[in-house]
């Protein structure tokens, strides 16, 4: 059952939309501000962590020639299964979380966490969920194995 908001909003840019949310919930409601020890080593640490699971499972597509076009999974021509992928079905979801983690800790704000946390089930609901099916649909048995042993997540 394919919902109207399935596949739409390429995941970057409702990260974007959430970066805009976490800097408006810092702005408009300051009561959710908090001041942070080791801020700027928290945030650097994020975005190494984003980029270690981005880059990563870039380079697994590149090296399976497979698509990266979230828009089209139904034109996956293998199911990557090594590497990073085999400790999370969705790395580069979980890095875009991570570049909002590294956000919400430098804008300071704890209402950052509630977006996030609607970022990922946005993200679940309208990206994977769709994927998942369009991939289930292309590889069948191997790809439910593969859910099996690794989580949407971690």
């Amino acid at each position: 059952m394919k919902n109207t908001l399935e596949l739409k909003i390429v995941p970057p840019l409702a990260m974007f939309i959430s970066v805009g949310l976490i800097y408006a919930a810092a702005h408009f409601f300051p009561w959710s501000i908090v001041s942070l020890g080791y801020k700027q080593e928290l945030t650097s640490f994020f975005i190494i962590l984003a980029m270690l699971f981005d880059f990563s499972a870039l380079a697994f597509f590149s090296r399976a020639k497979t698509t990266i076009n979230p828009f089209q999974p139904e034109k996956s021509s293998s199911l990557v299964t090594s590497g990073i992928y085999k400790i999370t079905r969705n790395p580069m979801y979980i890095g875009l979380v991570c570049l909002l983690i590294a956000w919400t800790i430098w804008v300071g704000s704890l209402l950052g966490f509630v977006v996030i946390f609607l970022f990922q089930q946005y993200i679940t609901r309208f990206q994977i969920m769709p994927e998942e099916r369009a991939l289930r649909q292309l590889f069948g048995e191997n790809y439910d194995d593969y859910c099996l042993q690794v989580k949407r997540w971690l």
